[in-house]
């Protein structure tokens, strides 16, 4: 039976660096990467010159292309020893600028595509195997003005410490890594560079290699939840003591938006 590790996100930012780095940290036969960009999935078989690497070019919204990918695994049955859920985007405007059919999408892929690669992938896993999902900061409070991909985080973050608790009987470990204002290429899609944009203020950019170590670090411990940074830490503190309507304030007062 192969051994394998699958990467969703895998063209770009975080998801690329796990992409990297999974042979230094996990023992596999085949690495699955995947991305809507083929050509981004090429280079980086490339770069992984030396590991057996399988492209899949797939949109995680489609359906029919989940279906597909379903059915194989069915046909080759391998053993999972690690998923990465690394898609995802956001956006940096009002609720009522971002468009219906945006907003839609947000939801599919940062949620439905994650749940649904957990459950595609579950019944291929034993004890030992790993899944870390990508959710964030954003998780632990509203972030008006960054609305619904605060709130898609908050599922991701709920979801994945919920499945922890599930699946510890089996060996089977759960992370949420949570990153804080992360250096890659998420800013291009959020930022419009319009009058629009609303998130102008940051107050911290991580670099995605620390984030990345810190999340195989506590990946590997098993443990259900990974932040990096004093700041990231303090905020997640922060806001499970203060009211949220005060931290929603705070947060509109740093990007100088009126209350």
């Amino acid at each position: 039976m192969s051994r394998i590790a699958i990467i969703t996100g895998a063209s770009s930012g975080m998801g690329r660096r796990f992409a990297q780095t999974a042979a230094m940290h996990v023992a596999f036969d085949e690495l699955w990467v995947i991305a809507r960009r083929e050509d981004r999935l090429e280079a980086l078989s490339q770069e992984l010159d030396g590991q057996t690497v399988r492209r899949i070019p797939m949109d995680l919204t489609d359906g029919e292309a989940l279906e597909r990918f379903t059915c194989t695994l069915a046909a080759e049955n391998p053993e999972i020893v690690l998923l990465v859920n690394a898609a995802g985007f956001g956006k940096f405007q009002a609720v009522e600028d971002v468009p219906r059919k945006t907003a839609d999408s947000m939801l599919a892929l940062n949620c439905s595509a994650l749940m649904d690669m957990c459950y595609i992938c579950l019944p291929y896993m034993k004890a030992g195997s790993r899944v870390l999902n990508i959710a964030s900061v954003a998780a632990f409070q509203p972030v008006p003005y960054i609305t619904e991909y605060a709130a898609t985080k908050a599922f991701v973050l709920n979801f994945s410490r919920g499945l922890w608790k599930e699946l510890r009987p089996k060996g089977i470990t759960v992370t949420a890594l949570c990153p804080y204002w992360t250096k890659t290429e998420f800013f291009d899609v959020a930022n419009n560079r319009t009058e629009k944009d609303r998130i102008t203020y940051f107050n911290a950019m991580y670099d995605p290699v620390d984030v990345v170590n810190r999340g195989w670090r506590d990946l590997l411990k098993g443990r259900d939840l990974s932040t990096f940074g004093f700041i990231a830490r303090m905020q997640i503190l922060l806001v499970k003591i203060l009211p949220h309507r005060l931290v929603m304030k705070v947060w509109c007062g740093q990007q100088k938006i009126a209350d």
